[in-house]
């Protein structure tokens, strides 16, 4: 049996990784309207600085798409991931000789 993301357990990088991503999908309209108001140049300066230092507050830093690493799915192995697959390379491999990802197939020439 292959681990799957969410029995990965012991992993905590793989834990951390996955809710930086949770956080940052459910802060992202809050880090965007603070992102418009800081951007603003016709607002005044306080109100500016306000937005900016509630964006560097937005949870711990987690709540930006930049502390998300771009994990395997399915082992959360960090190096070598396809991202529109959302699979390492191993992984992608096993699937596709499965027949589990539609319209991959090994080549032959």
């Amino acid at each position: 049996m292959r681990p799957t993301f969410a029995s990965l357990g012991g992993k905590a990088w793989a834990l951390r990784d996955l809710r930086k991503r949770l956080s940052a999908d459910e802060l992202e309209v809050q880090r965007r309207a603070y992102l418009f108001v800081a951007r603003n140049t016709t607002l005044p300066a306080t109100v500016r600085h306000r937005a900016q230092l509630g964006l560097n507050a937005l949870n711990d830093g987690e709540g930006r798409m930049g502390a998300v690493k771009n994990r395997c799915v399915e082992t959360g192995r960090g190096r070598g991931v396809m991202s529109k697959f959302g699979l390492c390379r191993y992984q992608f491999r096993l699937q596709a000789l499965d027949g589990k990802i539609p319209g991959v197939q090994k080549s032959s020439w």
